[in-house]
């Protein structure tokens, strides 16, 4: 039985957090060993936000090498970057004349990212979603590690290729959110009633890039509550939660499996054994990050054979979308 395809693209904005990465590119190594993968840096989707150009070029080699330094491997999975592989603008476009004015309004990120760039809400950002249905439809997705924030997104992904397939047959995959059992919401560790972001890197946030004494001393300053005890209740004691699922996450068992591993009566440990745990999976892949980043040739080499890749398997769902719409293809 041929494998089920999986795809899931990352944005090359910012620094990624510790959050970012057991969301999404820890998962996606799990992904790649039971399923036919496709991963991407989806740089059409960054310049919503207007971006400065250097930034931009540095930041999509540093997404990619993010992807490669937690442990994908090209020889088990397609790594590329979106705007190497035309199809998904080309997608892009026709989906969106399958999508609701009033479907795209009612999307909490748009609302969200106009509120915050009011100077610049522009047509892209509303139609954000149809390429991002495209990326996923091109390549007979069938499932996409996603986190909580996007599962909106995903669902209107099906949306649309259910109307699709409603008008020209079973030409679209339909695909469906996977969400990683553990940590799949990484909290603030100053807040954690909020989620750990990027684009907020104070004392709450764990950036990939922070140095490891830095990175100890934000998990050992989590709030955490005059409770006491090392047990997992999000609703009472958020915090303690929070550093759990981290735990859990980051050594590959469950939130119950975790809580055991500690003794229930003292948070100065548990601070510090959920920090030790954080320092020895970060440090390994920032030495794997500043190797690839320094060689930009093996970079360019992986990307360019992914592309190639990737290209073929979109080409086709494209041509099989402009054959069942009866545009003229010339051969």
């Amino acid at each position: 039985m041929s494998k089920k395809i999986a795809f899931s693209g990352v944005q090359p904005s910012g620094q990624p957090s510790l959050g970012n990465y057991l969301g999404a590119f820890k998962q996606f190594v799990g992904f790649q060993e039971t399923h036919q993968t496709y991963y991407c840096v989806v740089d059409h989707h960054a310049i919503t936000v207007r971006q400065d150009p250097k930034a931009l070029t540095e930041q999509t080699y540093a997404i990619a090498a993010w992807y490669l330094a937690s442990g994908l491997d090209p020889a088990k999975c397609t790594l590329f970057i979106q705007s190497h592989v035309s199809a998904h603008a080309e997608l892009g476009w026709i989906l969106s004349t399958f999508t609701q004015m009033g479907e795209l309004e009612r999307m909490t990120q748009f609302k969200d990212k106009a509120s915050r760039h009011k100077h610049n809400v522009n047509g892209g950002l509303f139609t954000y979603p149809t390429l991002m249905a495209a990326d996923i439809l091109l390549y007979g997705t069938h499932e996409v590690p996603v986190g909580h924030d996007q599962l909106q997104h995903i669902e209107l992904t099906r949306t649309i290729a259910e109307r699709f397939n409603g008008v020209y047959g079973d030409v679209l995959t339909m695909p469906k959110a996977v969400i990683p059992k553990a940590a799949a919401r990484v909290k603030d560790l100053q807040n954690p009633t909020k989620k750990m972001s990027k684009s907020d890197p104070g004392l709450g946030t764990i950036l990939l890039l922070d140095d490891l004494q830095t990175i100890e001393k934000k998990v050992k300053k989590a709030v955490t509550d005059t409770v006491g005890k090392v047990q997992y209740d999000e609703e009472n004691q958020p915090g303690v939660a929070n550093l759990l699922g981290i735990y859990a996450a980051l050594t590959n068992q469950s939130i119950e499996a975790a809580v055991q591993d500690f003794d229930p009566d003292q948070y100065g440990p548990f601070k510090q054994k959920v920090a030790d745990a954080v320092v020895a999976s970060v440090e390994p892949i920032q030495a794997r990050y500043h190797e690839l980043m320094g060689d930009k040739a093996e970079l360019n080499s992986i990307l360019k054979a992914g592309a190639d890749n990737a290209r073929t398997h979109a080409n086709a769902t494209l041509t099989r979308v402009y054959d069942a719409m009866g545009y003229v293809q010339l051969v």
